[in-house]
């Protein structure tokens, strides 16, 4: 008889594992018309546990996963309380009579979906999410370190799939944001900001060049005004490479103040097209930030009071991420003694959740993909990741406490601790804050490994096992971390907020 599921033994990570494993034994589909078909692994889960699995083309050449699991495997089941768990975006288009995946789960009345990667098949790109959400489903991503390996296994398709969707779109109506902005002129864009992209994304065009325009408008910076008949700069081509971005969209800018604890308040505007402003907040960040003494680890070290590195990745996610559908607020970069802060415009995407940003295993998904390209080309991100290991870092390289996540309306706001003795001063979790520095220090190296043992914590902290298990035992008791196993195979990862 199967056992019931109960809350502290579940584990998203480990079903997302499970859905990968059964993805690899997608059966090879040579097909007539040259389409390399996705490996896709799907994993429903039980309210009492049990777990059925399919992979495409188990049970019939070009069945796809779910299709197999909810129609072949589980037909006239009641699942409406199950978790599905699908290593690609379900389809949203099928020839008739077959049904799209998408409507085949929401017609099945689950109710919670972890999707691996998007689809960037045309006729899926989104809308298969979409139409989860729509009908009340809530949808979650794969961590990004197994959204890798599931890219990495599918890489052919993927490659393809880009291909269809970028010969599709020229014939796609753009959105509000990709339209032409009439009153703008080509004059009106920054020569500065389009030769630094051109030098750092190491294209071969000259400004002047048509060749030039034209990638700009494939890449969606320009677009055609069809009642004049001329390129003009679309509302992102604006914002990246307007001399005054402003005097259209006022949410644009970033505004930066340093609070130097001694009553003397240093403000900063930063209102130049986006594409020049992550260089000119590092210099400025260069300058309130002098080198100083950090006691806040085990080991004295000199460097600087922050690194610098960590804070221009906040700041270009602050720019790249935010909702600059949003009028009334602008991005923020606010430094104290105790704390650093950042906050942008918009809530973290549906498909994206707190717990999955303060865990740093937040997915690949953009809310303005032009931007993120032209970021991406210039090197200042990875195109489809939010800089999660540059935010473990700081425990990893720096021996500095991790940062918290939160969101209050309209912002999502990244708060550093500058040294784990402000970290109750900062930190809005009370459980963290019962912990001894020596406790959180402990806790975040279990946060950044995702889980450990109990013998791996007293191996890296050197410490004996009676006080290694009175630590963990805290963490727990706290709510923090969750035991997971019995016996030699216990281990310990850290627990949804």
């Amino acid at each position: 008889m199967s056992r019931v599921l109960k809350k502290e033994q579940f584990s998203a990570r480990a079903y997302m594992q499970l859905a990968i494993e059964e993805m690899l034994k997608s059966l090879h589909e040579p097909r007539s018309d040259g389409k390399i078909p996705p490996k896709v692994g799907a994993v429903l889960l039980f309210p009492n546990g049990e777990i059925v699995r399919a992979h495409r083309g188990e049970l019939r050449e070009g069945n796809h996963a779910e299709f197999t699991l909810l129609e072949r495997k589980l037909t006239n089941k009641k699942l409406d309380d199950c978790i599905l768990f699908t290593t690609l975006e379900p389809c949203h288009q099928r020839n008739n009579p077959k049904l799209a995946c998408c409507k085949r789960t929401t017609n099945a009345k689950i109710k919670a979906v972890f999707v691996g990667i998007e689809d960037p098949d045309p006729t899926v790109s989104g809308k298969g999410i979409a139409h989860l959400e729509k009908h009340g489903v809530k949808v979650m991503m794969f961590d990004r370190d197994l959204q890798k390996k599931i890219e990495k296994e599918n890489k052919a398709f993927l490659e393809q799939a880009i291909e269809r969707k970028q010969a599709e779109a020229e014939e796609e109506t753009p959105s509000e944001i990709e339209l032409p902005v009439t009153k703008f002129e080509m004059e009106e864009l920054s020569t500065e900001a389009m030769q630094k992209f051109i030098k750092e994304a190491n294209l071969p065009y000259a400004i002047e060049q048509n060749e030039f325009r034209r990638y700009l408008t494939n890449v969606g910076v320009l677009a055609l005004d069809k009642k004049t008949n001329q390129i003009k700069p679309t509302v992102f081509g604006i914002l990246l490479f307007g001399i005054d971005p402003r005097v259209t969209f006022k949410q644009s800018s970033l505004k930066c103040s340093v609070d130097y604890g001694s009553g003397k308040i240093e403000v900063k505007e930063f209102d130049q097209p986006i594409v020049l402003i992550p260089d000119l907040v590092e210099e400025w960040i260069r300058k309130v930030l002098p080198a100083s003494k950090n006691t806040s680890s085990f080991k004295r070290k000199d460097m600087p009071a922050f690194p610098i590195e960590v804070l221009r990745e906040a700041v270009i996610n602050a720019i790249v991420h935010r909702d600059y559908s949003i009028g009334s607020a602008k991005s923020y970069l606010q430094i104290s003694p105790e704390k650093i802060i950042v906050k942008s415009p918009g809530a973290p995407l549906p498909s994206i959740s707190l717990d999955q940003l303060n865990t740093f295993k937040a997915s690949s998904i953009s809310r303005n993909p032009i931007i993120t390209y032209v970021f991406n080309k210039m090197g200042f991100i990875e195109e489809m990741g939010f800089g999660m290991d540059v935010l473990k870092s700081l425990h990893l390289k720096y021996g500095l406490p991790l940062p918290e996540y939160s969101y209050e309306d309209p912002f999502l706001i990244l708060t550093f601790p500058r040294s784990y003795e402000t970290v109750k001063n900062t930190i809005r979790n009370n459980g963290i804050n019962r912990l001894s520095q020596e406790e959180r220090i402990g806790y975040e190296f279990i946060k950044v490994n995702e889980s450990v043992k109990r013998k791996q914590y007293e191996d890296y902290f050197k410490m004996d096992k009676k006080k290694a298990e009175r630590h963990l035992t805290k963490m727990v008791e706290e709510g923090l971390i969750s035991r997971k196993g019995s016996g030699p195979g216990t281990y310990y990862e850290v627990s949804a907020t």
